[in-house]
């Protein structure tokens, strides 16, 4: 084979590699290291390759053009990336300013929700947790103080049971939030939602001992698609030489010799 068509070959290869393996796309921005650690771990149980990138506004996870959709049907079931949340002490950390009462306690009551939030957060098959409080106020002079209530909305996994946690979950959110001590289940409002879970429609494809996702094994068709065409290339054009190697000598002989003085 021709050292061109060679140079020719590897270009190619070369091309549609470097095509395939930097076709990436931004899946989440702004991450911490241990939420990008869970995606990436997340999409590396369905065989989606992810690939973290520092920046100055945090860690982002890039993955593949044609796996972008895939990405985030799963992450959307897992609940990933988890929401940011703001504790205590950053909510009241001291800035200058003087406050309101009334901004006081609506920023009071806004890190007492996130505070909880995050603690139902890390309870074992919780995707979703969000927590909505009421504290105790008198509306206005004379009247009766209204009682404290909160309603708590829990998205879970198929691992978690509801029945036997929500006890727990009430005891928990009532003892965190000032006023609902001792007041009637009412007061406190628990719904359980269960999680869709991502049915993945995409199977493992199997190549010999290696175990490759659709997007990788398209890939490796298209280079040896692209190698098979141009051997056949290479072939047609050895072959189309040597024909004409052979036709030469042919046109020599059939050509009159040139006499002597004439």
């Amino acid at each position: 084979m021709p050292a061109s068509l060679l140079n020719l070959l590897f270009a190619v290869t070369l091309a549609v590699l470097l095509s395939g393996c930097g076709d990436q796309t931004l899946l989440n921005s702004g991450l911490s290291e241990n939420d990008a650690n869970d995606i990436v771990a997340e999409l590396n149980r369905f065989h989606i390759a992810a690939q973290k990138q520092a920046e100055k506004e945090g860690v982002s996870v890039l993955v593949s053009q044609q796996d972008i959709e895939r990405s985030v049907n799963i992450l959307s079931a897992a609940g990933l990336p988890r929401k940011a949340r703001t504790n205590l002490g950053e909510v009241f950390q001291k800035s200058g300013v003087i406050s309101s009462p009334l901004e006081e306690r609506a920023r009071y009551i806004y890190a007492l929700s996130q505070e909880v939030e995050s603690t139902l957060a890390q309870i074992d098959g919780v995707v979703v947790a969000r927590v909505h409080v009421v504290l105790p106020e008198r509306i206005a002079p004379g009247e009766p103080v209204q009682p404290a209530s909160a309603s708590v909305f829990i998205k879970y996994h198929d691992n978690l049971d509801p029945d036997g946690i929500e006890p727990r979950i009430r005891r928990l959110v009532a003892t965190s939030i000032p006023g609902l001590v001792g007041r009637d289940d009412r007061d406190l409002a628990i719904v359980f939602v269960p999680a869709k879970s991502y049915q993945d429609r995409v199977e493992v494809v199997h190549l010999g001992p290696f175990q490759l996702s659709p997007g990788q094994y398209s890939l490796i068709k298209i280079i040896t698609t692209v190698i098979g065409i141009l051997l056949l290339l290479g072939v047609a054009i050895m072959a189309l030489r040597s024909t004409q190697r052979l036709k030469k000598p042919a046109l020599n002989k059939a050509s009159p010799a040139t006499e002597p003085g004439k």
